[in-house]
């Protein structure tokens, strides 16, 4: 049996840096290397199965899914490096290891050439064939984290995974919130367009145990209905016309983590039974394949629509619904909350004086007031968008709320604590931007350096 016992002090990979339970499929005609690597792997906590041909393998690989294959090249039948070329013509996207006896650096070249991820040579140490396939899984980590940092830094421009507001519908929103986050339990967000339905899953991420891991946030309602099974499950080559390659989907780049359903309301009524069977399941099936791959995550969907009014009008599953309401969070609109608008539009002007690299403005009680009152009929995006174009235009145009017809609402001045907070919250964040300066923070401001002085005195600055 071609191998070298394990060194003393190499160590078992660590199981919080490498994919839950990923799976390994070994192919090789001597009994004793199956059977050698079989219990070696399993021992760090790797499903293993074994086979002695290319044939035998391809017969499993039809049956479950494998991240890695370890491929013996000198085979009956079929060589390896002959099936490792069908696999990776048929899509197989996971990671293979070439081991073997006999090769020289051609070989090397043509295994490598035709997408196998290693190439091992035996006898091999313990910690060689252990450090390749770590490597193999690592890749795949930062390959997902690569995917998922890229569309969070596309779709998020910045923004901060906070709940703000001091409203009472607020506390209570966030109660239920670090109650619900460490369950593995699917939750629905409702709430009007713009309220803050991602902010809220985002929190429940980030709060649960699975805050390591990726958070992949996808719109349902941006996807047209052609493509939403490949963008969510993948697809293998030539599943469809223009599927050139292979490609994962958004459940496999959310694998240990959580997946955002945005407007789960334009989920396309056909593809329902088929989201459905996943959250019952825990597998996706690539478009194109019968294979099952199974997956570990929380899915979170969030919509805008009365879900009981669509299923009553045959819009939308009556059982998805059920599955998905396992537990309903229900985000208030911006004007039920009047209270926390000046502290909302005070740390987007914290966010965006640095993204727009421009002056912040001076929330004075009168400005509070006004954007206190109005109604806010696009929530809390209308009011980020409000403060932007402020900031733009270098003061508040208070004159233009209400002039797109939305109805301005009678409230009450916002508490004076309240006020003192956003006013505190907004010159620190302007002195921070100053590095300290004091006088540059007051021509920003707009106000007097005595007056600068005179506040910082009172809050021990």
């Amino acid at each position: 049996m071609a191998f070298i016992p394990e060194t003393p002090g190499s160590e078992s990979p660590d199981p919080a840096d490498r994919p839950a339970e990923p799976t390994v499929l070994v192919v090789d005609d001597e009994e004793g290397m199956r059977s050698f690597l079989s219990r070696t792997l399993a021992l760090r906590g790797w499903q293993v199965e074994a086979a002695a041909s290319a044939e035998e393998g391809a017969a499993q690989l039809a049956g479950r899914h494998f991240d890695l294959i370890i491929l013996d090249i000198a085979l009956p039948g079929k060589s390896g490096l002959e099936w490792l070329k069908e696999l990776k013509a048929a899509g197989f996207a996971g990671d293979v290891i070439l081991i073997t006896a006999f090769a020289d650096m051609e070989t090397a070249i043509d295994a490598l050439r035709a997408g196998a991820s290693d190439f091992v040579l035996k006898p091999f140490r313990v910690d060689q064939i252990v450090n390749s396939i770590n490597r193999c899984f690592e890749r795949a980590r930062l390959a997902r984290e690569n995917f998922v940092l890229r569309r969070q830094l596309e779709e998020r421009g910045g923004a901060r995974d906070e709940i703000v507001g001091h409203s009472d519908s607020i506390a209570r929103l966030r109660a239920l919130v670090r109650r619900v986050a460490p369950t593995p339990s699917t939750v629905l967000i409702q709430g009007e367009s713009g309220v803050g339905k991602e902010l809220v899953a985002r929190a429940l991420h980030q709060l649960s145990p699975r805050a390591s891991r990726p958070f992949v946030a996808v719109n349902c309602a941006a996807i047209s209905a052609d493509l939403i099974e490949s963008e969510l499950f993948g697809h293998v080559k030539g599943a469809f016309t223009g599927a050139k390659e292979a490609r994962n989907g958004l459940f496999y780049y959310a694998h240990g983590g959580t997946l955002f359903l945005d407007e789960i309301g334009e989920f396309p009524l056909a593809l329902q039974s088929k989201l459905l069977r996943v959250l019952e399941e825990r597998k996706i099936r690539p478009v194109g394949t019968e294979h099952e791959v199974p997956v570990d995550v929380r899915v979170v969907a969030a919509t805008n629509r009365d879900l009981k009014q669509e299923v009553a009008q045959c819009r939308f599953r009556q059982d998805l619904f059920y599955r998905l309401e396992v537990m309903t969070l229900t985000v208030p609109p911006l004007r039920q909350r009047a209270e926390d608008v000046p502290e909302l539009a005070a740390l987007f002007m914290d966010n965006l004086c640095v993204q727009l690299g421009v002056a912040p403005l001076l929330i004075t009680p009168e400005v509070a007031h006004a954007l206190s009152a109005y109604a806010w009929p696009g929530n809390v995006r209308e009011l980020r968008n409000f403060v932007e174009r402020s900031l733009l235009f270098g003061e508040f145009p208070l004159d233009s709320l209400g002039s797109d017809g939305a109805a301005m609402e009678p409230a009450a001045a916002p508490p004076s604590l309240l006020l003192a907070e956003v006013e505190k919250r907004h010159i620190l964040a302007v002195l921070a931007q100053s590095n300290g300066s004091k006088a540059r923070a007051a021509d920003l401001l707009g106000v007097s350096r005595k007056t600068l002085d005179r506040k910082c005195a009172e809050w021990g600055v």
